[in-house]
């Protein structure tokens, strides 16, 4: 019966943990909410692209519950978040911004080039380098959730190098990551109430795994005397 009793536990404290991160998501991602629900995405991509960075703090935040729920991090879930979110604000809103504008820049040019002849060799470059672009920033945000003091250079030489060596592991965040955003365009509600945290928290496991060589000290063998 106790075994039982624990996976009872388990279950309801793993469906609370995903309610409490859907919950401060929407709050974290307020503007971009807003938004969501007042404008068309295709018309007003320029207001997303400008407001998508001050979103960033908040995913490091919910990046951070998850990373204390598995190991079983003491402390009430809002603090964590709060904490998270006041260590990356500043870090993450520049990675942040850093990403998106690059990202705008590949878009228009990729804009500017369909149809033409010459696109037909730089558009396959632009794509490789958006995907690139998206896999380092998604990883860059994880770091900066558990890492919050690290220099944003050195983030980026490392992510960029984990992201083209598990280049799986990023196909497969940036697939979910794409899932999500077409749930959020045709569903909002049952994406912001219900799949959010369960789609994230595979992305930030994906993410933590890539990262594992960035992010947790060797281990040593120990002497024998």
């Amino acid at each position: 019966m106790r075994p039982r009793h624990q996976t009872i536990a388990a279950v309801f404290d793993g469906a609370y943990v995903a309610l409490v991160s859907n919950m401060l998501l929407v709050l974290g991602s307020l503007p971009l909410v807003v938004l969501l629900f007042t404008t068309d995405p295709a018309r007003s991509w320029p207001l997303y692209a400008l407001t998508a960075p001050l979103c960033a703090p908040g995913l490091c935040g919910v990046f951070a519950v998850m990373s204390g729920y598995p190991s079983g991090a003491g402390g009430s879930l809002l603090r964590r978040y709060g904490h998270a979110w006041r260590a990356a604000a500043r870090p993450a809103t520049l990675w942040a911004a850093g990403a998106t504008a690059v990202l705008v820049v590949l878009g228009v040019d990729a804009y500017a080039l369909w149809g033409h002849r010459a696109g037909a060799l730089a558009l396959p470059v632009l794509v490789v380098l958006a995907v690139l672009t998206a896999g380092t920033g998604l990883l860059g945000l994880v770091v900066i959730a558990e890492r919050p003091g690290a220099r944003l250079p050195d983030v980026a030489r490392a992510c960029l190098y984990l992201a083209v060596r598990r280049w799986y592991l990023t196909a497969a965040s940036l697939l979910v990551l794409g899932l999500l955003g077409q749930l959020l365009v045709a569903r909002p509600a049952i994406a912001l109430g219900l799949a959010a945290a369960p789609l994230l928290y595979v992305v930030w496991a994906n993410s933590r795994f890539t990262l594992r060589a960035a992010l947790d000290p060797p281990t040593t063998a120990p002497t024998t005397a």
